[in-house]
């Protein structure tokens, strides 16, 4: 498998693919979507809106043209066949870090994560996972199926067991979610960050991957997504967690997903996914 860096790139992240650090690519994948699809146009629908977002972040004080970035792009996954699509995800995060490179994944629906996770583990075997979401997605099965956006992070705690995974802002689930979280499979805080400084802490040292659903944040600030959850966090508080995550001292990869940009026609949420998607990058090379 081998990779390119495309025309339509995020902002100046134009490195060839053999000579950058951070490896953009986006999934145009939105097949187990249960309300309002179109997660599969996130990837260039942030390209695009790329360029009105300056290369320079004054909350790191870094500049993207200062690093090696690449984007390869949208992967060329097969629309509607939900296994060779986490197949072909999960052969491209593993061709990316045996490249010693990150990957930083665009979605796409929340599914899209375990695929990249899975090649992690299999790389740093005692991974941790940041979670920032909405919602819980740790039912067991959803509409009958095991792998969906609402099971995603179920099936990463397979990969992972037991106090790795750290999740915030979650205010919408099935009871018994909840209540699975609580006996010790996640650390899980309801509604806000609030103890995400002192999570940070205690794994600092340790290799840790971010996922973000950019339905965390209230539907006011960013309502082009598929599952909006009214009671979301602002996005100062988003851009404190990035500040936090300048604490941790081995980020082996991160993602965006669930942005559904035709479902703002203000371009808002676009906007805020692409000043998100450079902060991250820049976190990734800090």
């Amino acid at each position: 498998m081998s990779f390119k860096k495309v025309d339509l790139s995020f902002q100046s992240c134009q490195s060839e693919y053999f000579d950058a650090t951070v490896v953009i690519f986006s999934v145009p994948m939105d097949a187990t979507t249960s309300f309002r699809p179109g997660t599969r146009f996130a990837g260039n629908a942030i390209r695009v809106d790329s360029f009105g977002v300056e290369w320079y972040s004054p909350y790191r004080d870094m500049d993207l043209k200062d690093f090696q970035t690449c984007d390869i792009g949208d992967l060329d996954i097969p629309t509607g066949d939900v296994d060779k699509s986490l197949d072909l995800i999960y052969n491209t995060a593993k061709q990316i870090l045996a490249d010693k490179k990150k990957p930083m994944m665009i979605g796409g629906e929340h599914l899209v994560t375990y695929p990249v996770v899975k090649a992690l583990v299999e790389r740093y075997p005692d991974l941790h996972i940041i979670h920032l979401d909405a919602h819980t997605d740790l039912r067991d099965e959803f509409f009958g199926r095991k792998f969906s956006h609402a099971t995603v992070l179920r099936r990463c705690h397979d990969l992972v067991g037991d106090g790795k995974i750290f999740q915030f802002g979650i205010r919408s689930g099935d009871s018994s979610e909840f209540k699975w979280a609580s006996s010790g499979h996640t650390h899980l805080r309801k509604f806000d960050l609030v103890g995400i400084k002192e999570a940070i802490a205690s794994i600092k040292d340790k290799p840790v991957y971010i996922t973000i659903d950019l339905d965390v944040l209230d539907p006011s600030i960013f309502p082009g997504t598929g599952t909006p959850e009214a009671g979301g966090i602002t996005y100062k508080e988003l851009l404190g967690a990035f500040d936090d995550f300048e604490n941790l001292n081995n980020i082996v990869g991160a993602d965006l997903v669930e942005l559904s940009p035709m479902l703002d026609a203000s371009g808002g949420s676009t906007a805020v996914a692409a000043k998100s998607l450079r902060e991250m990058v820049l976190l990734l090379h800090k």
